[in-house]
Parts: C-alpha cells; structure tokens; sequence
C-alpha cells in the first residue's frame, strides 16, 4: 500500500487531495497543514523553502512514499530545495496544471497566438512560475492576482453575492488585457472550490473558457507516478496541523467535501 503525503501551508492542499481520492483507492494518505506558519505569500523564497523542506522531512519520517506539494507558492519557490532534500518523488501543482492547459489550448495562428489566463494569489503571480512554464511551451500566459479570493472562500462565501462580484471585476479586468485567451488555469488550490462561479460568471460576461482545475491535473499527474495496487476499502487519511485543529477540521471539511476525522498537532518550530 502506497503512503502518499501532502503538504500546503493551509487548506487549498485538500482540493488536490479530494481529487486525488477516487484515482488510488488503496493508498495510503496524509495531510499536513502548516497553519502556524502560513501565509507563506509573505514570505521570502529562503524561508519558505526551510518551512516547505522540515513539513516534508516531518511528512517522510511518517512513511512517505510521495509528496505532494498541494500549494502553488512552496510549488513555485521551494520545489528544487524539496526535490534535492528528499528520496521520493515529488509533484507540484504547476507543472501539472501549465500542461493540462497547453493540451486543451487551440493552435496559434498569425492572428491569435496561444495565449491562457491563470488566476492566482499575488505572491504565485510574482514568482512568475506559470509565466515561465507557459512560456517554455510557446504560450503566453496573461496572470490576474486576485488577492480577495482566498479570504472569501475561508470565510465559506464560495456562492456569496459578493465573491461572484470580487470574480465579476477580476475576470472583466483580466480579459480586457487578454481578449483572446480560450483557456484559464485555477492557479490556487482554493479555486476549485469557485470554478462553479466563476464558469457562471464568464458566461455573463460573455467569454466562456474553457476552465482547467491544476488540483484535479496534479491528482492525476500523481496517480502515474506510483503502479497501481488492487482496490481495497480505503483508511481514512491522516491529518497534521500546526495550529488550531478546530479550524482545520471545521474549514478542511469544506474542501475536502467531507468531514475531517482526528486531526493531529504538531510543532514544527520556527
């Protein structure tokens, strides 16, 4: 039985985990949420790094077959350092996402070249982790920080009036700079959680796209990465945080979809 570890600075990570459920039956699974340390947006490279390294050291101590990096920005600033520290494989939340988009992008042509739009928080977008990825594959990536969202979907207002407005006035200001785009990537891990809203509000806008989930990519990229077991009733996963379990059982239920069993404090120091 495979032992497959997640690590987010918070909550998101549980929508890749969600996704992830289904594909691997006879896995394994943990989880752990740095909620003493987050938000990592506001943090430099080198100190996220450390943080994202000792969760992943804490996560391989446990078992750890795999990680998953389940949170775009240790995704985008810590996953060499995790790569080189660790003796497993380990999938970020980019990579998977950038290439599910380039396969559904149509093909360029002199008059519209191969653009996408990624929605992400402020600190991804200033990584410039999807722009170079989109880049490489010949694809011009249009980024819209939406530092509203993340709030809002914690607060539990994922069909609130006022987040469809927030998404209203992000989504109107980002195709008004890429008019062209036919593919936009949910670069956080809170989206998925909005992509019902946020197809709704494209299409009042009049620019339906076609919307890709980088939590569902990643569970997918991960499934390949380890051989398939046969089936059996699946154990509960197991859940760490670092600070207030009531919360995380309370917000992770919503993105998980289910309730949390026991959820485990650590402390990871400093």
């Amino acid at each position: 039985m495979p032992t497959i570890a997640f690590f987010d600075s918070g909550f998101g990570g549980l929508t890749v985990l969600r996704a992830l459920l289904p594909l691997m039956p006879s896995a394994r699974f943990l989880y752990l949420g740095d909620t003493a340390r987050l938000p990592y947006g506001a943090k430099s490279r080198q100190t996220v790094a450390r943080y994202a390294v000792s969760s992943a050291e804490f996560l391989l101590a446990q078992g750890a077959d795999m990680l998953v990096v389940a949170c775009n920005t240790a995704s985008a600033l810590a996953l060499d350092e995790l790569k080189a520290a660790l003796p497993i494989p380990v999938v970020g939340v980019i990579e998977p996402g950038v290439q599910a988009a380039w396969k559904l992008s149509p093909l360029p042509t002199s008059l519209v070249p191969a653009s996408v739009l990624v929605l992400a928080t402020a600190a991804t977008v200033q990584s410039r982790a999807y722009a170079t990825a989109f880049t490489a594959l010949g694809i011009t990536a249009y980024e819209k920080a939406c530092p509203l969202l993340v709030p809002l979907v914690e607060e539990g207002w994922v069909d609130h009036p006022v987040t469809a407005e927030v998404l209203r006035i992000y989504l109107a200001e980002a195709l008004a700079e890429a008019p062209t785009v036919r593919t936009l990537v949910l670069g956080c891990t809170h989206y998925p959680l909005l992509a019902p809203v946020i197809a709704r509000t494209l299409a009042e806008l009049g620019h339906p796209l076609e919307i890709v989930d980088s939590a569902a990519a990643t569970a997918q990229a991960a499934a390949k990465l380890l051989p398939a077991t046969s089936a059996t009733l699946q154990t509960p996963p197991t859940f760490y945080a670092t600070d207030s379990i009531e919360k995380f059982q309370r917000l992770g239920s919503a993105f998980l979809g289910q309730p949390l069993p026991e959820v485990h404090l650590i402390d990871l120091g400093g």
